[in-house]
């Protein structure tokens, strides 16, 4: 496993004065890279032969693009070398971790990480010392966990990747063990999911409520934990059926889709944020425990508001979660800092912030 020390080894060769932010070309790269330009930093985009088109059409906002084969050719020496020379500082988000893989990063990528390289496997629901774990730690409400399908006594979501794009979900809901047989049957008939992800799968309760991403930044440099706004998330085919009458939604014979397609706004009642606070300090401070050095950086508590105001969280994103709608609509961002900023932007913030306080080795593993 690559070491703090070594990493720090490879930062103290770089020219701080001439960092590039790296960032795999997928997810949220151009909200990296936006952030980044912002702040007055250089960028670098690593993209897969065949997907480079919007990050060579926003021209702004890569200083330099390195064309792959393959996203996890990341990992290649001559890639890491070019890197290293331009004094690259990796941001991870979705695809940085799914692409290049957990083993890499903790164990290839000898290149400095915004963040806590340790921790993103944390995300994974069959890891052992997971995001439940750490939500109960943090003593966080989440879904009720049923550990067998037999367990399903009302409605449920399975959560499951896909079988042939790991990056997307092909999560199903079910109202009983029946319905899950038949529906999770049908699903590996049709290669949608494999039995060996059917069976590394999570069924959570439904629970009902109205949905919200709460995105937080724990500062080492400070150190606080800041909210920085909310956002929710569209889903094909999810979104507009619901729009559609109830009659016609009954015709509806295809199944719905749990793919996160793009991002809408949100704010929260003013009485609800001293307990969204309270959510944000009491994670932040479980994974500093569980998972030291902690988190570093951004962290999103993915979130369902029940009829009753109580809040229960569903997943957690321990990177850069992606919504780049919060750059122009987050209210508590100019809250804080007098002017409307997203996740991409702050991590340039906290970046610069390393760099004149000569604490740059603390913000990255």
């Amino acid at each position: 496993m690559i070491s703090t020390d070594s990493i720090s080894k490879v930062l103290i060769k770089y020219d701080v004065k001439n960092i590039h932010l790296a960032v795999i070309g997928s997810h949220s790269a151009l909200e990296i890279m936006d952030g980044a330009k912002d702040e007055g930093l250089r960028t670098v985009c690593i993209c897969q032969k065949g997907r480079e088109l919007p990050y060579l059409r926003f021209k702004r906002l890569a200083d330099e693009i390195i064309l792959v084969d393959k996203f996890s050719d990341l990992v290649f020496k001559e890639n890491q070398d070019k890197l290293r020379e331009i004094n690259s500082i990796v941001v991870p988000h979705r695809a940085f971790t799914a692409y290049v893989g957990y083993d890499s990063i903790e164990n290839e990528l000898m290149l400095p990480i915004f963040g806590n390289r340790n921790l993103f496997r944390a995300e994974e629901r069959a890891n052992q010392k997971n995001q439940y774990f750490l939500l109960e730690c943090a003593q966080i409400s989440h879904p009720k966990i049923y550990k067998n399908y037999s367990e399903i006594n009302g409605l449920a979501i399975v959560k499951v990747q896909e079988s042939t794009r790991k990056l997307e979900r092909a999560f199903f809901v079910v109202s009983s063990a029946q319905d899950y047989l038949e529906k999770s049957k049908d699903r590996i008939r049709k290669k949608v999911i494999s039995k060996e992800d059917l069976q590394k799968s999570v069924i959570e309760e439904f629970v009902i409520g109205t949905y919200f991403n709460f995105n937080f930044f724990y500062s080492p440099l400070t150190p606080e934990t800041e909210f920085l706004g909310i956002e929710r998330r569209l889903q094909t085919n999810l979104n507009d059926l619901n729009a559609l009458p109830a009659k016609q939604q009954l015709e509806f014979d295809t199944d719905v889709k749990h793919i996160e397609i793009g991002h809408t706004p949100a704010s929260i009642r003013e009485s609800m944020l001293q307990m969204v606070f309270e959510l944000g300090d009491r994670f932040a401070e479980a994974v500093r425990k569980e998972y030291p050095p902690g988190i570093i950086g951004p962290f999103s508590l993915q979130s369902i508001v029940t009829p009753e105001l109580d809040i229960v969280v569903y997943d957690v994103s321990l990177r850069v979660p992606g919504n780049p709608i919060m750059a122009t609509t987050s209210p508590y961002t100019k809250y804080s800092y007098g002017h409307t900023f997203g996740i991409g932007r702050r991590i340039a913030m906290e970046v610069k912030k390393g760099i004149r306080s000569n604490k740059l080795f603390t913000i990255v593993t």
